[in-house]
């Protein structure tokens, strides 16, 4: 009886742990989702830099699992280079680290403190706010559930049982790492898994060399869930994934004979012995990620082999199954998974026009009428199975949710036609006649084109989650773009009053561009006017009332 309520006790800690690494990753996600998608997507342009996000983004929401998969979207955009995503998944698994090493530090004293003031901020009324409560609240769970790991792991201290298991363990390498990577692997979390580690080391039964073990078992068994994940994704997305386990495992065939060495050395440098596991598991990833980021450049191209492209078509839709017509909701919902997949292809076009804008590269550009007419077929296709729909009738919210599709996707394909028809072609003029902008104007470019792709990743969120806040954030994003272009527009004319040649050489170019950028971002800022409406918010006219 005694041994099943120190089983029940030590699973609820695993439980409230996961639970709490949950809460974390979505009030981050809520209060800084979109921020960390973007930093994540713009900060992977050399390896450095893609080596910080993926510290940043997995230490901001607790979890490797989630930044691989991030990245495997992009990956499937062609938005992040392989190699770079690479680089980002080595940060990624010593920013986990560091997680591990941070929650280990003996604050569990701040558990109570942090869960009243999430509570207090998820009580506030913005979304941001009430995501920041919910990831205090998380984490506050976290450090609680250590405190229960170690009152669960009490009465076992000194069990018989467990000291024949762990002989059993310290005899068989092999299977202590197969066991700590099957709970890792089962509980998606690697933390967990080091955690319970941490709990069975502090009983001291556990030698350096098993902890050694059992720390390289739970980074094999945390590469395991992204690549379970992305089996139904693109094959670019697969490649990351399994890379990543793949160095992991070499990581853990070369340090696995070398656990006795390590543990010593280890044991030499920790603070203290039951602090082992999250120092191996630190040490563990540093030197990983030192030793495999030379070779990530050759590793992307040897997983191009393992994984070679698809021959399917992919221009046709992905998501729209005629059988789920029979189910408005169901096929409303594969209909928005389409038109997401529209804005991403959009929002890879205003990449491709952004990095050939910024480097002087037109072979930036060739993608771009390809892409435009995938989002002309894609937003047709999208037109007519929604017409499908409706001709059995629709009730009243199925309906409107139906036209709200059908908006977004017709301003997306306009936003296709703007790109290349405007965007493309002027910039194609400014490179094939080597003309230059002024340092003030190039600028005043690129902060519009910089917010224009953080608005159409802020709409994407908006027209899934029809968040109010955001939407309202959205329009006054309108009054901003609308001031920056008016700006930008009387600073050109007075450049050109003073005579700059590089302003009279681009006079009309610079105009034509802040003009296309202006329309892109008219069409995003529309995907919040259907939820503004609804709550009253929106008037016909801009005009303000005559005076009586």
């Amino acid at each position: 009886m005694e041994s099943t309520v120190v089983m029940i006790n030590l699973l609820g800690a695993i439980a409230l742990l996961l639970f709490g690494l949950a809460q974390v990753k979505d009030g981050v996600s809520r209060a800084f989702g979109a921020k960390l998608r973007t930093g994540l997507a713009t900060g992977t342009r050399s390896t450095l830099r893609s080596f910080v996000s993926g510290f940043i983004a997995t230490v901001a929401l607790q979890s490797s699992t989630a930044t691989a998969l991030m990245v495997s979207s992009f990956i499937e955009r062609s938005l992040v280079n392989p190699r770079m995503a690479q680089v980002v998944l080595l940060g990624a698994n010593v920013g986990t680290a560091v997680t591990a090493w941070i929650v280990a530090a003996g604050i569990g004293w701040l558990s109570p403190l942090l869960i009243f003031a999430g509570l207090i901020l998820y009580r506030a009324g913005s979304t941001a706010r009430q995501g920041g409560g919910v990831a205090l609240i998380g984490i506050g769970l976290m450090l609680l559930s250590l405190h229960l790991l170690d009152a669960a792991t009490g009465p076992i201290r000194h069990s018989p049982a467990l000291a024949a298991f762990v002989t059993l363990l310290d005899n068989a390498w092999p299977v202590a790492l197969a066991f700590s990577a099957a709970i890792a692997a089962l509980s998606s979390s690697s933390l967990a898994a080091i955690m319970l580690v941490l709990s069975l080391a502090s009983t001291g039964t556990v030698s350096p060399s098993l902890t050694v073990i059992l720390v390289l078992g739970a980074n094999l068994g945390g590469a395991i869930p992204p690549v379970l994940a992305s089996i139904g994704g693109t094959p670019a997305a697969r490649r990351v994934t399994l890379g990543n386990l793949l160095t992991r495992a070499a990581g853990c065939l070369i340090a696995m004979p070398l656990a006795d060495l390590n543990a010593g050395w280890l044991a030499h440098l920790s603070l203290s012995p039951e602090r082992l596991p999250v120092d191996a598991h630190l040490a563990f990833n540093i030197v990983l990620a030192i030793l495999a980021w030379p070779f990530s450049k050759s590793q992307s191209k040897l997983m191009a082999r393992v994984i070679p492209d698809s021959a399917e078509p992919v221009d046709g839709p992905k998501y729209l199954d005629d059988h789920e017509l029979s189910t408005p909701v169901v096929a409303l919902a594969s209909a928005t998974r389409e038109v997401l997949a529209v804005g991403d292809i959009i929002e890879r076009m205003l990449l491709d026009c952004s990095d050939a804008f910024e480097k002087t590269d037109a072979s930036k550009l060739r993608d771009i009428p390809s892409l435009e007419r995938r989002v002309d077929k894609l937003q047709q296709e999208v037109k007519l199975y929604l017409s499908k729909l409706g001709r059995d009738g629709l009730d009243e919210a199925n309906a409107r949710r139906s036209i709200i599709i059908i908006d977004y996707a017709i301003n997306l394909e306009h936003i296709g036609d703007i790109i290349e028809k405007g965007l493309a072609e002027q910039i194609n003029k400014k490179i094939a006649n080597g003309l230059s902008f002024s340092s003030d104007g190039y600028a005043e470019l690129m902060k519009l084109f910089t917010l224009t792709i953080n608005n159409l990743r802020i709409a994407q969120t908006i027209f899934v989650t029809r968040d109010f806040n955001l939407a309202r954030q959205m329009m006054e994003v309108k009054v901003e773009v609308r001031r920056m272009e008016k700006q930008s527009s009387e600073r050109h004319l007075e450049r050109l009053r003073d005579g700059r040649p590089d302003s009279l050489r681009t006079s009309s170019l610079h105009l034509d561009l802040l003009r296309d950028l202006k329309r892109v971002n008219a069409h995003i800022i529309s995907v919040a006017h259907p939820i503004l409406d609804e709550s009253g918010l929106l008037i016909e006219s801009r005009l303000r009332p005559a005076a009586e």
